[in-house]
C-alpha cells in the first residue's frame, strides 16, 4: 500500500523530488525503510506497549491448541521475533487461566524465537541456542548432537532442560520432534504460515512439508462471492455465449464466401461486439464489489492471480486463521481433486 501511494504521487507529480525517482528506486527505498522498522524495533515496541490495539485475540486458538495437545499431537512456535516480543503478545493472546500453570508456553512442545526464516527453513548449519524464560539469556547447545548423545527418548531429556530456543534450523526441529526416536519426516509436519513465500512456498517445496497458508482475506473474500452469485453467473452464461458464437463464425469463415454466409457472419459478429461490451461494464462492477482497485484476490481479470498460482501449488490447505483446525478431527484426511485440462472437455 506505502509503494502504490508513492506511486500516485508520482504520477501525480505532487512531488518535485519524486521526478528524479524510478519506479523501482521507489520501490527499494519503501523496502529498505520497512525492513529498517522491523530490525530497529520501533514497530514491534508500539504492539508491545499497546497489544490490545494492534493484536486481535482469537478466542478459539487456546482450544484448538489445547485439542490437538490432548490426542498427543507436538504443537510448536517458530517465529522471527525475538523472546521479549513474543512473550508480550503471547501472554496477550493467552490469559493465565488458560493453562494450568498460568504460563502461555505449555501449549506448546517447542518454541524456536528469532529463527529467522526463511533460513531457518534453508540453512542447516544455523546453531540452536536455549532462552531462559525469566531472563531471556542464551545457552549454546549442540542441537542434534546433544539429542543423539542423550539417547534413548534423547529429545525428551532435551526438552526438559528448556523448550525455548532461538536460532536454529529444519534439521533441530524435525529431531526435537522425534516420533518413536526417529526424527519425523516432512509429510508428518503441517506447517502453518501467514508469508507465502518465506513460510509456505520455502518449506513446502525445499522440505516438502504439509503447508497451510493464513489468508485473513479470503472471509470477506468468500461473503462478497455469495453476494455475486448472480453476478458471476451472467458473466460466465455471457462468455460461454462468445464461445458458442465463436465457433459458429469459425465454421462459416471456412465455408465459400457468398452473401448469405457473409451476412450470417456479419450477424454474428455483430452480437459478440454487443456481448463483449456488455461484458465490461458487468466485469468491472463486479471486479470493484471485492475491491474497487485491485478486484478479486485470487483473480487477474479471467484468470487466476499469482497469489492464487502460488497458493494453490504450494499450499496444501488455506484459511483465514489457524483456529479453523480447531472444527477438524487429528483423523481428518484432505485428499486434492484434478482439475480437468480443456482436452477433458472433449471426452466427458
Amino acid at each position: 500500500e506505502l509503494y502504490s501511494q508513492l506511486i500516485d504521487l508520482k504520477d501525480n507529480n505532487e512531488f518535485e523530488f519524486l521526478d528524479g525517482k524510478t519506479y523501482e528506486e521507489m520501490y527499494r527505498d519503501a523496502r529498505a525503510c520497512v525492513d529498517l522498522c522491523h530490525r530497529d524495533g520501533v514497530i514491534k515496541d508500539e504492539v508491545a506497549r499497546n497489544p490490545a490495539k494492534y493484536v486481535v485475540k482469537d478466542p478459539n486458538m487456546v482450544p484448538m491448541l489445547k485439542q490437538y495437545k490432548e490426542k498427543g499431537i507436538k504443537v510448536f512456535l517458530v517465529t522471527n521475533s525475538l523472546w521479549t516480543y513474543t512473550q508480550d503478545v503471547m501472554s496477550f493472546l493467552v490469559d493465565p487461566e488458560d493453562t494450568e500453570s498460568g504460563d502461555w508456553t505449555d501449549l506448546f512442545d517447542l518454541i524456536i524465537v528469532g529463527s529467522c526464516k526463511p533460513a531457518f527453513l534453508v540453512d542447516p548449519r544455523r546453531d540452536l541456542f536455549r532462552v531462559d524464560k525469566a531472563s531471556g539469556q542464551l545457552t549454546n547447545t549442540d542441537g542434534v548432537y546433544e539429542i543423539a548423545a542423550l539417547n534413548p527418548n534423547g529429545a525428551t531429556k532435551f526438552l526438559e532442560q528448556g523448550n525455548v530456543f532461538q536460532n536454529g534450523n529444519f534439521n533441530q526441529l524435525a529431531a526435537m520432534l522425534d516420533l518413536d526416536g526417529k526424527a519425523i519426516t516432512g509429510e508428518q509436519i503441517l506447517y502453518v504460515g501467514d508469508h507465502l513465500y518465506s513460510d509456505v512456498l520455502r518449506s513446502k517445496r525445499t522440505l516438502g512439508w504439509r503447508t497451510a497458508l493464513i489468508v485473513p482475506e479470503l472471509e470477506e473474500e468468500m461473503k462478497t462471492s455469495e453476494s455475486q452469485k448472480e453476478t458471476n453467473e451472467e458473466i460466465m452464461k455471457l462468455r460461454k455465449l462468445r464461445e458458442t458464437i465463436s465457433v459458429k463464425a469459425n465454421a462459416l469463415r471456412l465455408l465459400p464466401s457468398n452473401q448469405e454466409n457473409d451476412e450470417q457472419l456479419e450477424t454474428l459478429l455483430d452480437s459478440d461486439r454487443k456481448i463483449k461490451e456488455a461484458l465490461v461494464d458487468i466485469v468491472g462492477s463486479h471486479h470493484k464489489a471485492y475491491n474497487p482497485i485491485w478486484g478479486q484476490l485470487f483473480k487477474a481479470g479471467y484468470e487466476d492471480s499469482r497469489f492464487a498460482y502460488y497458493t494453490a501449488n504450494y499450499a496444501c490447505l488455506y484459511m483465514t486463521k489457524a483456529s479453523n483446525l480447531r472444527y477438524v478431527s487429528d483423523q481428518r484426511a484432505f485428499r486434492t481433486f484434478s482439475n480437468p485440462l480443456p482436452h477433458n472437455s472433449a471426452t466427458e
